[in-house]
């Protein structure tokens, strides 16, 4: 019995190439004492894993080894185990690796309910969903009535911080990259605003839809929609930096905000990851559980086939074509 996963065998210079990854076979192992198999059913494509596959030693995860499986996080079923707290048959999440099986010492799984769909979990639960409530409820700490607005708004990370602060009474603008975007953001998920940044009006269409200026801003893009939002922060607001997609596959990163601006304003700002928090991530599964159990955050996923599909389809994150959250179904 054999399986394929994904290498990542050389480190790209801009662009994410096809020829960084090597796809394998190998004998499927055994579990040693203490360790469980899982066979992995679906694998979460995220833009993290372009920095992850960078040479920097000095960020916030250590990057992949040229020759290991590229990192990412995936939902399986443990077929074998030798350890009590994942038995036969239950199913689980965690950083396994694009891969088909992956062999776990059971740090850093979790155990996840058999009934949600994995395009729920992975949508919601998982990653995307654990860093737009974190960034949400720990770091912006919004308050009702203010003005949220959010970037790369019908991602899978800013969906889901739009809808948490449309529930707590916020008003939210959303910035995306095409009019079909636009629209579900605000027909279907229920955005007050949503602003293509490719649009030529975009400040003027910026500066309308928040009149009252911007008390919080979540920034996941970078580029040519930072320096229009900054402008229109309040005094005193507070800005969550959770990823700046804009530059991953830019040879330099476009400038930031004045400092004079921030000292004028006295704002807060604020960069985090998730690895610093995954500790929570049981806690912060249980509120997105409950969410999403009351009809209070909608998702949608965008599903490749095959392990294969993931070396061409991570640039889809890039290119701005996926849909919903990206999921290669195995």
């Amino acid at each position: 019995m054999s399986y394929r996963s994904v290498k990542l065998i050389k480190r790209p210079e801009l662009e994410i190439t096809e020829d960084v990854f090597n796809i394998v076979t190998q004998d499927i192992p055994t579990p040693a004492e203490g360790e469980v198999l899982v066979k992995l059913s679906h694998l979460s494509l995220d833009p993290a894993m372009r920095g992850w596959m960078s040479p920097d030693e000095n960020s916030y995860i250590p990057p992949v080894k040229l020759g290991d499986t590229m990192r990412a996080s995936g939902i399986g079923e443990v077929v074998a185990s030798n350890n009590e707290k994942f038995p036969v048959g239950a199913r689980v999440m965690g950083l396994m690796g694009l891969t088909e099986y992956a062999i776990s010492d059971g740090n850093g799984l979790n155990v996840i309910p058999k009934e949600l769909p994995a395009e729920a979990i992975l949508s919601v639960i998982a990653l995307p969903g654990i860093t737009a409530y974190h960034g949400v409820f720990e770091v912006l700490k919004p308050e009702a009535d203010q003005t949220l607005i959010v970037t790369a708004a019908a991602g899978s990370v800013g969906s889901l911080v739009g809808q948490m602060a449309k529930n707590l009474g916020l008003t939210v603008v959303g910035v995306a990259g095409s009019d079909e975007k636009c629209q579900w953001l605000t027909k279907e998920l229920g955005f007050d605003h949503a602003i293509n940044y490719k649009d030529a009006d975009f400040v003027e269409q910026l500066t309308q839809a928040t009149p009252n200026g911007i008390d919080l801003f979540f920034e996941n893009t970078g580029g040519a929609a930072q320096g229009p939002i900054f402008e229109r922060m309040n005094p005193h607001g507070r800005i969550a930096v959770c990823g700046l997609i804009a530059d991953y596959q830019t040879a330099e990163p476009s400038p930031g905000p004045s400092w004079i601006g921030i000292i004028k304003r006295r704002l807060s700002i604020q960069g985090f990851t998730m690895p610093d928090h995954f500790h929570r991530i049981p806690e912060y599964g249980q509120a997105l559980g409950a969410m999403l159990g009351k009809g209070e955050l909608k998702y949608r996923a965008h599903v490749i086939e095959g392990i294969e599909s993931a070396t061409t389809g991570i640039n889809l994150l890039f290119e701005g074509k996926n849909t919903g959250k990206l999921i290669v179904k195995l």
